[in-house]
């Protein structure tokens, strides 16, 4: 299994910066969901991702973070998601599958407040199966937003689900 992103966080009144470094990818999504969760359930509703040590997002991370972003938009209240420094190929990523449009993206310093530090955030040991199921909603986050990325992910969520349904059975079904 690969390294997970490393992960911090800051969490003020009603924001929380999340800074990212490393490659976010599969191993590295069940925390974020977590974190992510357990942030948008105490009531915040700003999110910044600073994504300057970031150096690439895999398809299953960004369709967690998709995911997200549409959760959020569908609350009816105003509600943002903002990535800081993405780089090229990540911003490319986000374009290419079409989820662009679900954050605002900026560029600059994510000021710490005084008295306040970034915490890192402890990795989980997320389960083969938690991990799989990530993966698999991810992917069909990204078909449903786009008709273009079925054709790209269809086989990856068939996979997904055969792996998914062996993995319910237990072992020697």
């Amino acid at each position: 299994m690969s390294t997970p992103a490393k992960m911090m966080v800051l969490a003020g009144r009603e924001f929380a910066c999340i800074k990212i470094a490393g490659l976010a990818n599969f191993s590295s999504s069940i925390d974020f969901k977590r974190l992510l969760n357990e942030l948008q359930g105490k009531g915040y509703v700003f999110f910044v991702l600073d994504l300057s040590e970031c150096s690439l997002m895999d398809s299953t991370f960004l369709g967690l973070l998709a995911g997200f972003g549409l959760k959020m938009g569908q609350t009816g209240t105003l509600r943002q998601i903002e990535l800081m420094n993405a780089n090229p190929r990540v911003s490319e990523l986000l374009e290419t599958l079409g989820v662009i449009h679900l954050f605002k993206l900026s560029q600059g310093n994510a000021q710490v407040p005084d008295g306040m530090e970034m915490q890192e955030l402890a990795p989980g040991n997320a389960t083969y199966e938690e991990i799989a199921r990530a993966s698999l909603e991810a992917h069909e986050t990204l078909m449903a937003i786009s008709p273009e990325n079925a054709s790209r992910f269809k086989d990856v969520a068939q996979f997904l689900a055969e792996d998914l349904k062996k993995l319910q059975k237990g072992p020697g079904a």
